[in-house]
């Protein structure tokens, strides 16, 4: 025999889950909250879950009608359930920047995120409830009007149980509320269907802007006699500056660059906690403070006004594409074909490797390469390294990286790092045997750094505005051969102190690459050039 519900009890039903089930991580992180404060009322902390009930229940109303009622919360079920895992585990906020990597993210990279631990979830969270409500027969109101007096009534009780609590409590909440902002971004399901709908009415319903073009007027200073520049602009994914032994971690994950003459810059910030963002922004001549993906998207940046001026630019792609930066310039995607460092889905960096030197052996003018990474793309941070790698053990040799020790975690985060280091010690080599033909430099800077289960925060995306620092502090190595800062009027000596004792971020990127260029244009800013207080000329 069928269980029988009528569509207004189902309703409340579906609300008490999500608000016990699916919402627990904003419950849980909501009590961590009050036990962090030297008193507070014990009524105040028992209404909570009441009002998430009672504002579930008056959202969820007009999708009470029994012709919609099953499917949309079938669907809505298994997204929450992912959204709730996702959140519980690793402390991820929907908004829409999050929306936008998830949208942006390829099959590789998305496969990475399943494992049993996500299905188990979901199965349990989700599918299971799901397939029982579908299992439930939907009672009909004998009258039409039974039904809406039903669905007005229960709305009325909710509006009253709010009313109520907001009453007594108002100042608690108001409290709460305003010292913890982001807390309405974590309700399951309005925080990501809310963020869902802005990145499409953005994306796709936003007024059509015009493609502009900036620093046309570019120009190269040009040396009679000298060699050709070569810069290889290394960009990094997901390297936090806390674990670069460059920057005083006690751990050996710098070891193949140490001795090679590098300059580690202490403090860097990313312009944001996700690819999609930090990527577009550093390449843009906009700062963090003013900067639009709209206009990101509709804008020329750092490598188209190189182009214009002449210099000759080429992008290697081993990570989840260029975000759109490298569009308009000669580019690649590294393919997946070589046994030894690939397995058909990913390849170690060294692939970017392949080629590049015998790419340069003509030189054609001055010259910049970008490299793009895997780096230390999580949640499976052991695939970015080769057994030959692993250094740190044991290590975590599984995505649902929350079920693996911290000293595994760890392990195997660092040993990621170590195995950058070691791409890039291979590159400044390559460029050293190329230095009869440039005078030759490297820089390298990561998009955004990651969180390790520090503050229950796992991965990274987190706002950034409530982002940890292990999320926006990123580490930054220049090396520059001893033509190329001659050539330059480079003191290395001054840049090794500015690199300790200055503060920095992604804004840099776009005129400090400019000025090293020599590339003179209306767009460039020399108190943004963190070179420009080092350079002797």
């Amino acid at each position: 025999m069928r269980l029988s519900v009528g569509a207004v009890s189902l309703n409340l039903c579906l609300a008490l889950y999500f608000t016990l089930v699916l919402n627990l991580p904003i419950l849980s992180h909501f009590y961590r909250i009050l036990s962090g404060l030297p008193h507070y009322d014990a009524g105040f902390a028992l209404s909570i879950p009441l009002v998430l009930l009672a504002a579930l229940n008056l959202v969820f109303l007009p999708f009470s009608w029994r012709p919609l009622q099953k499917g949309f919360f079938f669907v809505l079920l298994l997204l929450s359930s992912v959204v709730s895992y996702a959140m519980f585990n690793y402390g991820v906020i929907f908004d829409a920047t999050m929306v936008q990597n998830i949208v942006e993210t390829n099959t590789g990279e998305a496969s990475a995120y399943l494992n049993a631990s996500v299905l188990g979830w979901v199965v349990l969270t989700g599918l299971l409830p799901g397939l029982l409500l579908l299992s439930v027969k939907a009672r009909p109101s004998a009258k039409p009007w039974h039904g809406l007096a039903r669905r007005l009534g229960s709305g009325l009780v909710s509006v009253l149980v709010i009313g109520l609590v907001a009453a007594g409590y108002y100042k608690d909440y108001a409290s709460v509320g305003r010292n913890n902002p982001h807390l309405n971004r974590e309700i399951v399901p309005s925080s990501y269907l809310y963020s869902g709908f802005r990145y499409v009415q953005n994306t796709y319903f936003s007024q059509p802007q015009p493609f502009v073009q900036i620093g046309t007027d570019a120009k190269q200073k040009t040396t009679p006699n000298a060699k050709p520049s070569l810069m290889i602009l290394v960009v990094g994914e997901t390297a936090r500056a806390q674990n670069y032994a460059l920057n005083g971690y006690p751990r050996p994950t710098n070891p193949f660059t140490q001795d090679l003459g590098v300059i580690s810059f202490q403090q860097v910030r990313s312009c944001g906690t996700a690819t999609a963002v930090s990527v577009p922004c550093m390449f843009s001549n906009m700062t963090r403070d003013n900067y639009s993906d709209s206009r990101a998207k509709h804008q020329e940046g750092l490598l188209d006004v190189l182009q214009h001026a002449g210099v000759t630019l080429s992008w290697r792609e081993n990570d989840g594409g260029c975000k759109g930066v490298c569009d308009r310039i000669p580019h690649e995607q590294m393919p997946k074909d070589d046994p030894t460092l690939c397995d058909g889905e990913s390849c170690h960096d060294e692939v970017l490797l392949k080629g590049l030197a015998d790419s340069l052996a003509d030189p054609k003018g001055n010259t910049l390469v970008t490299l793009h990474l895997m780096g230390s793309h999580g949640p499976t941070y052991f695939q970015r390294y080769p057994d030959s790698a692993r250094y740190f053990t044991p290590d975590c040799p599984r995505s649902d990286i929350e079920n693996c020790s911290q000293e595994a975690l760890i392990n195997t985060y660092d040993n990621s790092l170590r195995y950058t280091d070691q791409v890039l010690a291979q590159l400044i080599k390559t460029l050293q045997g190329l230095s009869d033909r440039y005078d030759t430099a490297l820089l390298y800077l990561s998009d955004h750094g990651e969180s390790l289960g520090e503050k229950g925060l796992y991965l990274h995306g987190t706002p950034y505005a409530m982002a940890p620092s292990e999320q926006t502090h990123v580490p930054m190595i220049g090396w520059f051969s001893p033509a190329f800062a001659q050539e330059k009027s480079l003191d290395l000596g001054c840049l090794r102190q500015e690199a300790q004792q200055g503060k920095f971020s992604q804004d840099n990127l776009f005129h400090s690459i400019l000025g090293l260029m020599d590339v003179t244009t209306q767009e460039y800013q020399s108190q943004l050039d963190l070179f420009h207080p080092c350079r002797l000329g």
